[in-house]
């Protein structure tokens, strides 16, 4: 029913820059909180930002100052811009949703396929 397509991750050197993107689509009545989450080989899948539908956001503290989330409402699309990349960045970065569909009236979690982020020289 609702599909979240990533894209844009790569290989960056450290200090390096990404934009991520990630496209809802499918019978998308409403989207709620937008988030990226990552995850490292052997580590937990982590919270990096979050954006709620009236653009509040919040960052791990890892990330906080040179990451920035941001959200077009109109084409059902976050992004993630990624500064001052590290090697500890390094990781498959997962876009989350939470979507009201037009066919149920509660909202639920869908989760992208996720995009790899390397960071190294």
């Amino acid at each position: 029913q609702v599909q979240l397509v990533e894209s844009g991750g790569g290989l960056v050197q450290p200090g390096g820059s990404l934009r991520l993107s990630c496209v809802a689509s499918g019978t998308i009545f409403s989207i709620y909180g937008m988030n990226w989450y990552r995850q490292a080989p052997g580590k937990q899948r982590d919270l990096v930002a979050g954006i709620t539908r009236g653009d509040s956001t919040n960052y791990a503290d890892s990330v906080r100052g040179r990451f920035t989330i941001s959200r077009d409402n109109t084409n059902n699309t976050v992004y993630l811009q990624m500064n001052s990349l590290k090697p500890e960045d390094t990781a498959v970065y997962y876009c989350n949703a939470a979507v009201r569909t037009k066919f149920v009236s509660a909202p639920r979690d869908y989760w992208g396929q996720g995009t790899q982020v390397t960071v190294s020289s």
